[in-house]
Parts: C-alpha cells; structure tokens; sequence
C-alpha cells in the first residue's frame, strides 16, 4: 500500500485503518527490529542469519505473478501470525491492533471491527488510532 500524507480529516468508528508499511519505514529506523520480536521462535533462528532486507519470490494465488516481497515481512504475516497465541488477552492494545493487521494480511479494518477482535471498546481504539502519534504504522485508508 502506497503512504499517504497526513490528513485533517477526523477518523470514525466506521473509517478503516491499516499498517502503511511505507510510512513505517520512512519513519521508524526500529521496524525490521520489531518485526523480527513478531516472528515465531523457529523463525526467529532462521531469520537471524539472514541480510536485513532478504528478498523471497512470493506467488500471487490469483493472477499466478511472481514478484520478490521482503521475506521476514512475508513470513510473519503468511506464518508466524497464523499462529496460536499470536495475540492473547495480554497483548498490550496497539500491540494486539498491530498483529490482527498482519494476521488477517493487512485488510482495513475499522475501530469496531478491530473492537470485536480484541474485546477493547472502540472509542479507546479510535482515540489512540487517530490521534497525533502513529503507532507501528498503522493509519487510516483515506
């Protein structure tokens, strides 16, 4: 998904929110670094003898193109997120948003969707979500 710049457009219970991965990078040195404590313990070893930016051919299940993703990207979401105990009633709010995106492949979800998931009431989503500070990427689809 392409970045957005910053809008001053004040999101809703219903506006759909995602992880834009680009702003992520863009702002964040730390990303692959909290990618990586995402990962699952089998995975965690693989990817700790990998580049930082290993590249992995991915093959679109519709169209059958082939084209090179970021392989820990890839695999947290395609694996690690599939996972049992991915997101627990522990899991600290945004941390729990976070990781319903990379479970369900990053598709917009809005705060009472999101609320359904994760058992927090969407209004306290919603507050942390649209508020100044973006957390862990994860902004509106507007």
């Amino acid at each position: 998904m392409t970045s957005n710049p910053f809008s001053l457009v004040k999101p809703t219970k219903s506006t759909p929110f995602h992880i834009d991965f680009e702003w992520w990078k863009d702002h964040d040195n730390n990303w692959r670094v909290f990618l990586f404590s995402c990962l699952c313990s089998e995975h965690q070893i693989s990817f700790s003898n990998q580049p930082n930016n290993a590249l992995i051919d991915w093959i679109d299940p519709e169209t059958a193109e082939i084209r090179q993703v970021d392989g820990l990207q890839s695999t947290l979401m395609n694996h690690c997120a599939k996972q049992e105990n991915f997101v627990t009633e522990n899991t600290a709010m945004v941390d729990a948003i976070f990781r319903i995106f990379l479970a369900n492949g990053n598709s917009p979800l809005n705060a009472e969707e999101l609320s359904d998931k994760i058992g927090k009431p969407a209004e306290t989503i919603l507050r942390t979500l649209s508020g100044l500070t973006v957390y862990r990427g994860i902004r509106p689809c507007i």
